[in-house]
């Protein structure tokens, strides 16, 4: 399947509607900072056919890292964020499950370690056509010392973008972050990735990277820039 024209030009490409966002209000004080586990469990619960279809993906909730003043507290269970009206959840499916979802899980009431997060009305959003894409949490085979490591961390991403057919060309690697599962943490670092093609974004957008999609691994969503995250 083609996805773009001859001249590549963002604003004349089709993208393919086979995998989309869902983007869902949400009723919620706070979260834990490192809900991800918390998350997946509660989802599973309200949708149990998730863990069966290998399409979905469930973003992260993402509150900004500093306002005002405030700076975003430490990574963990036991460290909150306050959640904003604006503050939404996400998921990628593929098409086929998106009229399910879009019935059913508002008015679910999710539990995040003891905060309730009621699930309100749900909304379609496209893929992105933009050739930078930033993964906040990227779990690759590598344990800590090594997911530590930049050099380890970049060659490993290199070999499994090579094996979905992706050249790296332009990579920053960011922050490391573990994520609390009943079976041990999972050792992440966030990753952008700059000049790739078009097909190449659809491609990763649609397929993610490495495991552990549910807790929000592996899920690229367009960015500013390479000189943004330097300066950052």
């Amino acid at each position: 399947m083609t996805f773009w024209n001859d001249d590549e030009s963002p604003d004349r490409v089709r993208v393919p509607d086979d995998i989309v966002d869902l983007v869902f209000a949400i009723e919620c004080r706070r979260i834990p900072v490192d809900h991800a586990h918390l998350l997946a469990t509660a989802l599973r619960q309200a949708v149990p056919w998730i863990d069966a279809e290998p399409g979905v993906a469930v973003h992260s909730i993402h509150v900004a890292g500093s306002q005002n003043g405030w700076e975003r507290p430490p990574h963990g269970t036991d460290s909150y964020l306050a959640v904003s009206r604006r503050t939404k959840l996400v998921l990628r499916v593929p098409q086929h499950r998106t009229a399910e979802l879009l019935r059913d899980l508002p008015g679910h009431r999710l539990d995040l370690g003891g905060e309730a997060l009621v699930v309100g009305a749900g909304k379609t959003k496209p893929l992105s056509t933009e050739t930078t894409l930033f993964a906040r949490f990227l779990a690759l085979d590598l344990d800590a010392e090594s997911a530590g490591d930049e050099g380890a961390f970049l060659d490993a991403a290199a070999r499994a973008l090579a094996e979905a057919r992706i050249r790296i060309r332009k990579a920053v690697c960011g922050r490391t972050n573990a994520l609390a599962t009943p079976d041990g943490p999972i050792h992440t670092r966030s990753l952008m990735i700059a000049g790739l093609t078009i097909e190449e974004s659809i491609q990763l957008q649609q397929q993610g990277l490495g495991p552990y999609r549910l807790l929000g691994c592996g899920i690229f969503i367009p960015h500013k820039g390479i000189n943004a995250i330097k300066q950052g």
